[in-house]
């Protein structure tokens, strides 16, 4: 199979499983920061239990290292403003407004990799702004959530950003080990004391808590992350980025079924929608265009050669 084909197979399995995590985030009864504490636990443990993965961290520099932990600060920030604008809002809202990180991350990348800006993703990352407008028409007293939802979108692109030169260097699963450990030692030492503090909230999970945990953990984290994180290898920060638009409508398809959030919805939202898959679509092709054109290139040079 094309490298480049399995990365996107990786890539949208990864996406279907991130939207579930919304489900998920609805039915665990855990506030959010005590939520994501228990998530980066759970994966860390079960990556820290393979042998092969520390010897693989064992070969990562001690500079890239520290980069990675503060990478994991930026994820364990995200989850929680995510799972947060969940519990503020509902998961329609939650997904609906992390659609803007394809804007962001079309600013980051060039800006964090000095390169020159491409006005084909800008113009592509503008689109989303009217599609959310759109799927935005039908929410009401939501305004808690939609701003944690775009603090989410923000620290999503640049996790990714940034991610995209380290998993081009090293392996995803120590990768991931690290920056899902470092998240966890951040939120045991700094977030999860002052929310105790704060609000004195219910830290121990119920039963049932502990099953969709467990799920979240295993196959939305520890799965999902190493599938987006080897899909990086071979598409841009980008790509990626606005892909993962798809995981509002996954993760909204399953919200609608499961908890009947379709009554909240206006047409707008299916007009938002559609601009918001125009502009996946778009991008796709216009990628692979670009990759054909860059192999014609190339063979006519060898030719010449």
């Amino acid at each position: 199979m094309n490298p480049v084909t399995k990365a996107y197979i990786q890539l949208h399995t990864a996406i279907f499983l991130f939207g579930f995590t919304a489900i998920l985030g609805k039915l665990i009864t855990l506030e959010e920061i005590e939520l994501v504490w228990y998530r980066v636990l759970l994966t860390t443990v079960s990556l820290a239990v393979v042998p092969a993965i520390w010897r693989s961290i064992a070969h990562i520099p001690a500079r890239a290292r520290w980069q990675l932990a503060g990478i994991g600060v930026l994820v364990a920030l995200h989850w929680v403003c995510f799972f947060g604008s969940i519990k503020a809002a509902n998961v329609t809202v939650a997904l609906s407004v992390l659609s803007t990180a394809a804007l962001f991350t079309s600013l980051l990348e060039p800006l964090i990799y000095r390169t020159r800006l491409k006005w084909t993703e800008l113009v592509l990352g503008l689109l989303i702004v009217p599609g959310m407008y759109l799927i935005f028409s039908f929410g009401k007293g939501y305004t808690t959530g939609i701003l944690l939802g775009l603090g989410a979108a923000v620290l999503g692109s640049l996790f990714s950003v940034l991610n995209r030169k380290m998993v081009a260097r090293y392996d995803a699963l120590p990768i991931t080990l690290v920056e899902l450990g470092s998240a966890w030692v951040f939120l045991s030492l700094v977030a999860v004391p002052l929310a105790l503090m704060g609000k004195g909230g219910n830290f121990i999970p119920t039963p049932s808590d502990w099953l969709w945990l467990v799920i979240l953990a295993l196959l939305c984290t520890t799965l999902a992350y190493v599938l987006a994180m080897n899909a990086l290898r071979y598409l841009t920060a980008f790509t990626s980025t606005l892909s993962i638009n798809l995981e509002p409508l996954y993760g909204i398809l399953m919200a609608i079924a499961l908890f009947q959030e379709h009554k909240d919805l206006s047409p707008g939202f299916y007009a938002g929608a559609a601009i918001i898959l125009s502009a996946v679509v778009v991008h796709t092709l216009l990628e692979r265009r670009a990759r054909r054109r860059a192999k014609a290139a190339m063979s006519m040079g060898e030719g010449v050669a």
